[in-house]
C-alpha cells in the first residue's frame, strides 16, 4: 500500500452483519429493486406501425448504407487489378458477388445478426456487452447484483436447451482465457472499425473523383488526389454537426444514388449482353478458380469490398430498428446493388479493357455528369456515416473502461447514438490524408480495406455464435451449421486479403496493433487501479468517528467526492481530510459508474444510500450510465442529483417512521396514516465554533429544505487524482507499462471534471499514489 493511506482503518467487512438490512431504506439492493419496470428503451416503440416502419426504412436509407451503395464504384477495378483474361472470369466473379451479398450480407447480417443487438443497439462491443451481462466473462470489475434489476438489463430467455446454455456459461466464467479472448475480439473489432474510419473516406472519395478523368483525362493523378484531399478535409470539418443533420440533408440524395445504379444497370444489361445473368448459377464460381487458381484466391480481395459497410449496418442498428432495416434492404438496397453489378458485368463483356473505370464508362452519356455529382456527394456521406459508426465505439469503449478519456459530445437530440469525438475526428483526418496522398489508387486500398471488413465479420460470427449457445439456446445443429458455414466464408476471404500485407494489408494490422495495446494498457491498469481502491476502501467505522471528531468542520455547501469505486469510501478520503480538516454540510461520494447496457432510464439513474446516521447527513451515491449515455452539463447533473437525493431523504423519512410505529406497536390491528406520526428526533451537538455536526432528524421538509440552502451556497466537485506507480519489486515490464505508458496516456488525454464540462472554479484535485 502506498505510504499516503497507511494509518486507515482496516476494512471493516459486515457483509454477513448486513443481509439481514436488504429490507432497510439505506440499502443500495432496496433503492435498485424499487426501480419502475419500464418499457425497455429499445425500438419496440418504433415499430408500433407499419407507417412508422417505413419511415424509418426510408430515413435508414441515407445514414446505413452509404458505404455499401458506393461500393460499385470500385469493386471491379480492385478485382481485375491485371485485366479480364477470359470472357467467363467475369461470370465467375459477378457469381461471386451475387452469393456474397446474399449469404453475407441478407441473409447472415439481415435476417440473424441484427437479432443479437443489445436493447435495440449493435456493433462489435454491444454484442460483447451482451455476452458479458448473461456470463461473468468481464474483465472489468463492475458487475453488481443490483445492475441486474434495471429495466435495460433483462437477462430472462425461455429455452428449451437450458442445461446446455448453463453448463456452457460454467466454463465461461471458470476460464481466464475465455475471458480475456472475448475481450480482445472486442478490442481489435474496435480497433478494425477505426481502421474503417480511416480507409471508408480515403477509398471512397478517391473512387468518385477519379471518374472525373473519363470527361476530362487531362487531369493528373495527384490532382485527383489533391482534389479527394481537399473534400475529405471538408468533410471531417463538418463532423461536428453530427450525422442527424449531413447524413439526412442528403438522404434523398443516397436514394437517387440506388434508383440511378440500379437503373444504369438494368440498362446496360438489356444494351451490352443479357445472358450474363448465366452468373446465378454458382457453377460459374468453380470454374472460375480452376481456371485462374492462385489469381482468382487473391482476387478475392477485390470481391469482398462489394459488402464493405455490412458491420456498419449493424453499428447503426441503435438509430432505427431491425425491421426498418430488413425492410429497406431487402427490398431496395439489395436489388439496385445486385443490378448495377450485372450492368457493369454486362458492359465489361463487350469492353473488357474498361474494367478500371467501367462505373464511369458505363453511365450512359446524358446522365454522366448527374452521376458524377451524386456519386461525390454519395461517397460523402458513406464517409460520414463510417465516421460517425468510429466516434460510437469510441465512446462505447471509454465508456467500458478500456479508452482513455476523450471529450463525447452528443450533436443530436433525437438520436442519442450519435456522438462527435474532437480528439478522435482529426486524429481520423490526418490519417485520411496519409491514406489517399501515400497510396493514390484505390487498388492499395482496397487491399488494406478488405481487412478491416473480413476481421470484423470474422469477430461478429463468433460473438453471435456464443450468444446462440448461452443467450437463445436454440438446437446446436443450427448454431454448428451458422458457425461452420459462415466462418468458412469468411477465414477464406481473410486469408486472401492477408496475402496481399506487402501490397497494402500490413496499414490496418499495423494500425489495429497500436489501438490493441494502447487499450490494454489502459484497460490493465484501470483494473488494477480498481482493485486497489477495493481492497483498501474506508470502514465504516473511520466514518462514524470522522463525523464527530471535534477538529473536523463542517462548512456550507454541498461537496461531490467523486471516485470509481461504487462498493464504498475510497481511500482517497481520509487523504484529503488530513490535509483539509472541513467537510461540507452535505456530502455526497460520487461513483459513476459505467455498466454492460446501452442506456439507463433516468429513474434508475441515481442510486442512494445513507452514509452514518442520518444527522451527518453523508452519502453514497452511485451514478450509472449505460455505455450510449451522454453525460449532462454540470448544472444539469447537480439539478438531478439533488433532486433524487431529495427523493431519497423524503423516503428514509417516510420508512423510519413506519420502523417507530413498528416499535411502538409490535402488533398493530391498523396501519396508523403517516402524518400523525411524530418525527424522530435525535440530541444536536456541536463542535467548538458552534457548527452542527450531528443535528436533529427533522421532518421530511426540513430535511430537503435543508440540502435547497445547501445547494444555494454551492457546490464544489472533489477530485481524487491519484497518480499510479508499480511496486517497488515489480518486473521490469510492468514498472514500463504502468509507470511509463499509461500515465503518459493519462496525462496527454482528458481529465474527469473535462468530461463532465465542470467550470474550474468548482474543482478540488486531491493527489496520492496507488502502488499495484
Amino acid at each position: 500500500m502506498a505510504d499516503a493511506v497507511e494509518g486507515i482503518p482496516e476494512r471493516n467487512d459486515d457483509q454477513g452483519k448486513n443481509q439481514k438490512g436488504l429490507g432497510r431504506v439505506d440499502s443500495l439492493h432496496l433503492e435498485a429493486g424499487r426501480v419502475s419496470n419500464l418499457s425497455i428503451k429499445s425500438h419496440q416503440g418504433k415499430q408500433a406501425s407499419l407507417e412508422s416502419t417505413l419511415a424509418l426504412a426510408f430515413q435508414c436509407i441515407g445514414v446505413v448504407y452509404g458505404d455499401i451503395g458506393t461500393s460499385p464504384l470500385y469493386v471491379y477495378s480492385s478485382t481485375f487489378t491485371n485485366g479480364i483474361k477470359h470472357k467467363d472470369d467475369l461470370l465467375g466473379v459477378l457469381s461471386l458477388i451475387i452469393y456474397t451479398i446474399t449469404l453475407l450480407t441478407l441473409i447472415k447480417y439481415v435476417f440473424i445478426v441484427l437479432w443479437a443487438n443489445d436493447n435495440g443497439d449493435g456493433g462489435t462491443f454491444a454484442v460483447y456487452s451482451k455476452i458479458c451481462r448473461h456470463v461473468k466473462v468481464s474483465l472489468i470489475p463492475n458487475y453488481q447484483q443490483e445492475d441486474a434489476e434495471l429495466s435495460n438489463y433483462s437477462i430472462e430467455v425461455p429455452s428449451r436447451n437450458m442445461k446446455r446454455a448453463q453448463y456452457i456459461k460454467r466454463l465461461m466464467e471458470n476460464s481466464q482465457v475465455v475471458r480475456v479472448l472475448l475481450f480482445l475480439c472486442a478490442i481489435v473489432g474496435t480497433s478494425m472499425v477505426m481502421g474503417d474510419g480511416v480507409l471508408t473516406p480515403a477509398i471512397s472519395v478517391l473512387s468518385a473523383v477519379v471518374g472525373i478523368q473519363v470527361q476530362v483525362p487531362s487531369l493528373s493523378q495527384n490532382t485527383i488526389v489533391g482534389i479527394s484531399i481537399a473534400i475529405l478535409v471538408v468533410l471531417f470539418v463538418f463532423q461536428r454537426f453530427g450525422t442527424d443533420k449531413v447524413g439526412f440533408t442528403f438522404a434523398p440524395m443516397i436514394c437517387v444514388w440506388f434508383v440511378f445504379i440500379g437503373g444504369i444497370g438494368i440498362y446496360n444489361l438489356f444494351k451490352h449482353d443479357i445472358s450474363i445473368l448465366r452468373a446465378f448459377n454458382p457453377k460459374y464460381i468453380i470454374d472460375y478458380f480452376k481456371r485462374n487458381g492462385k489469381d482468382g484466391y487473391t482476387s478475392l480481395g477485390g470481391v469482398l469490398l462489394c459488402i464493405t459497410g455490412t458491420e456498419a449496418m449493424f453499428a447503426d442498428l441503435g438509430h432505427f430498428s431491425v425491421r426498418a432495416i430488413q425492410i429497406s434492404f431487402g427490398g431496395f438496397v439489395y436489388p439496385a446493388l445486385v443490378l448495377a453489378y450485372i450492368g457493369q458485368a454486362a458492359y465489361l463483356t463487350k469492353y473488357p479493357g474498361n474494367y478500371a473505370t467501367v462505373f464511369y464508362d458505363s453511365i450512359p452519356g446524358p446522365l454522366y455528369w448527374p452521376q458524377f455529382v451524386v456519386a461525390v456527394i454519395a461517397s460523402v456521406i458513406a464517409s460520414q456515416a463510417m465516421i460517425s459508426g468510429a466516434f460510437s465505439i469510441i465512446a462505447q469503449s471509454q465508456s467500458l473502461g478500456c479508452f482513455p478519456k476523450v471529450k463525447v459530445i452528443h450533436t443530436s437530440k433525437k438520436y442519442e447514438g450519435q456522438v462527435y469525438i474532437p480528439e478522435v475526428n482529426y486524429a481520423l483526418m490526418i490519417g485520411c490524408i496519409i491514406v489517399t496522398a501515400a497510396f493514390k489508387n484505390t487498388t492499395n486500398i482496397g487491399n488494406a480495406y478488405g481487412i478491416c471488413v473480413v476481421t470484423v465479420m470474422v469477430i461478429t460470427t463468433s460473438l453471435v455464435s456464443l450468444i446462440m449457445l448461452v443467450i437463445w439456446k436454440i438446437n446446436i445443429l443450427w448454431i454448428g451449421l451458422f458457425f461452420v458455414i459462415y466462418a468458412l466464408i469468411e477465414l477464406v476471404y481473410l486469408s486472401s486479403v492477408v496475402y496481399k500485407f506487402v501490397q497494402g494489408g500490413w496499414l490496418p494490422l499495423a494500425f489495429a496493433a497500436f489501438l490493441v495495446t494502447m487499450m490494454c494498457i489502459w484497460h490493465y491498469v484501470y483494473k488494477e487501479k480498481y482493485m486497489f481502491e477495493l481492497k483498501n476502501k474506508v470502514s465504516s467505522d473511520f466514518m462514524r468517528d470522522l463525523a464527530i471528531h471535534p477538529n473536523i468542520n463542517r462548512v456550507p455547501g454541498i461537496g461531490l467526492l467523486f471516485s470509481e469505486l461504487v462498493q464504498g469510501i475510497p481511500p482517497i478520503f481520509p487523504h484529503f481530510i488530513s490535509n483539509i480538516p472541513s467537510i461540507h454540510s452535505v456530502l455526497v461520494f460520487v461513483s459513476i459508474k459505467h455498466i454492460p447496457v446501452c442506456t439507463v432510464l433516468m429513474e434508475e439513474r441515481f442510486l442512494f444510500r445513507q452514509v452514518g446516521p442520518r444527522e451527518y447527513r453523508m452519502f453514497r451515491c452511485v451514478v450509472r450510465y449505460g455505455y450510449k449515455d451522454s453525460f449532462d452539463k454540470a448544472e444539469e447533473f447537480e439539478r438531478q442529483l439533488v433532486q433524487h437525493m431529495k427523493e431519497f431523504v423524503i423516503h428514509e423519512n417516510f420508512m423510519n417512521k413506519e420502523e417507530l410505529v413498528e416499535q411502538n406497536n409490535p402488533h398493530p390491528t391498523h396501519q396508523l396514516p403517516s402524518a400523525s406520526i411524530p418525527p424522530v428526533m435525535h440530541p444536536q451537538s456541536t463542535n467548538s465554533s458552534g457548527q452542527i455536526v450531528s443535528g436533529p432528524i427533522l421532518g421530511a421538509q426540513d430535511e430537503t429544505q435543508f440540502i435547497d440552502k445547501a445547494m444555494e451556497k454551492g457546490v464544489v466537485y472533489l477530485f481524487g487524482e491519484p497518480e499510479v506507480v508499480a511496486k517497488p519489486k515489480s518486473s521490469l515490464f510492468k514498472m514500463m507499462i504502468v509507470n511509463y505508458a499509461y500515465n503518459f496516456l493519462r496525462k496527454n488525454f482528458r481529465q474527469g471534471q473535462d468530461i463532465m464540462s465542470i467550470p474550474p472554479t468548482k474543482v478540488l484535485k486531491v493527489g496520492m499514489i496507488y502502488e499495484i
